[in-house]
């Protein structure tokens, strides 16, 4: 017997992380690819950027979703002193990405849309994220080792770098991976549907 009924999310996310925990909660989901320019129109301030991109790739997915379905998007952003850090673009981007936040606090902000084919549910939750001084060559050996080009702020809380640098967070530690899962359960539960 399922917590969750029948009901089905329809995951829109390359993300393996968030396919990831989106399995563990173990309610039915597939993936889908919803391909949407994401510059926003408009000025935005930094804490909603990831709330807005989640609501604009949602707005992207034009068929018709069935009463038992649930639309997910999602978006990660690392903000560090009222500034947006996204995906690194190059090596030195990701060098200088972790260069800024060593030694400092930051935080990670994900946005999240669940849309019905009744309503559209827009939100986000904050963590705070404090790492230690990271010297050059634990920075260096991060980048060499694992892929931090996929990643908001150029690093993955679940991997070496944040065993080794991440000193305490403030707030849900699954929403630094991708999605604030605990949330999100809440949310789908006040919309209506089981689990």
């Amino acid at each position: 017997m399922s917590l969750w009924g029948d009901t089905t999310i329809l995951l829109a996310s390359k993300s393996p992380r968030r396919r990831q925990l989106v399995q563990m909660l173990g309610v039915p989901f597939k993936t889908i690819d919803i391909s949407v320019d994401e510059t926003l129109d408009h000025p935005v301030e930094a804490a909603l950027v990831a709330q807005s991109l989640a609501a604009l790739k949602a707005d992207g997915y034009d068929k018709p979703l069935s009463p038992n379905e649930i639309l997910l998007t999602a978006d990660t952003t690392v903000v560090l002193n009222n500034a947006v850090l996204g995906k690194p673009r190059s090596r030195e981007e990701a060098f200088a990405m972790l260069s800024a936040l060593s030694g400092h606090t930051h935080e990670v902000y994900t946005g999240v849309c669940l849309k019905t084919n009744r309503t559209k549910k827009v939100f986000s939750e904050c963590t705070k994220v404090v790492f230690r001084t990271l010297s050059d060559e634990a920075i260096n050996y991060y980048i060499d080792n694992y892929n931090c080009m996929d990643k908001a702020g150029a690093y993955g809380i679940q991997e070496w770098i944040g065993l080794y640098g991440v000193e305490s967070i403030e707030g849900c530690y699954y929403n630094v991976m991708g999605l604030p899962v605990a949330r999100i359960c809440r949310e789908i539960s006040e919309l209506g549907f089981r689990n």
